[in-house]
């Protein structure tokens, strides 16, 4: 992984004018070369530095977030067997707050686009999606970008350190109330 990431590297500081819409489009692309969006954020940061490269990664996950929408949309017997999915993995009653879910982008082994179908579930329409998707993949892109090196270098001790302050702030995040159609409530009782 380390020589395709040198590789991705010179490419890109070969390309010149072209290489942050390259860097956008490697965003687009990711997802059907099972590359995970906490690399391609890493490498951002390498090539375009802190500030462009995070600009350059919001817009490109913005970019995939918006597509993935549109994906979905258009098809949907494939969205209800994908959210039977997500129901399987986060419950029936989970619907997770912006904040909880702003937390789960930034957790490295979670599929972008699970957490996308949360931001799905409650979004009204499409440019609240857009704007929920923006809220929530500033902060992924400022931390992957911003401690790309530093990540390289974790150690087990300080990556289960985050991880517990990431649950923790998980658990403060979440949503404090839950509404109960009279249907569910009741759904035993038959």
């Amino acid at each position: 992984m380390e020589q395709h990431a040198m590789e991705l590297i010179h490419w890109l500081g070969k390309s010149g004018a072209f290489a942050p819409v390259l860097f956008i489009f490697l965003h687009i692309l990711r997802q059907f070369l099972f590359i995970p969006v906490g690399f391609i954020c890493i490498l951002g940061g390498v090539v375009f530095g802190v500030v462009f490269g995070t600009i350059y990664s919001i817009i490109g996950v913005t970019l995939v977030s918006v597509y993935f929408y549109a994906l979905v949309k258009s098809l949907p017997k494939s969205f209800s067997k994908v959210m039977n999915m997500k129901e399987r993995w986060f419950g029936k009653r989970s619907e997770l707050s912006i904040g909880q879910i702003t937390i789960l982008r930034l957790v490295p082994f979670l599929h972008f686009h699970l957490i996308s179908l949360c931001i799905i579930e409650i979004a009204r329409n499409f440019k609240d999606y857009t704007k929920l998707s923006l809220y929530t993949n500033v902060p992924l892109a400022i931390v992957y970008t911003s401690f790309g090196s530093w990540l390289n270098k974790l150690t087990l001790h300080w990556m289960i350190s985050i991880l517990c302050i990431l649950a923790v702030l998980f658990y403060v995040l979440r949503r404090k109330e839950w509404v109960y159609k009279w249907q569910d409530f009741f759904a035993d009782a038959r």
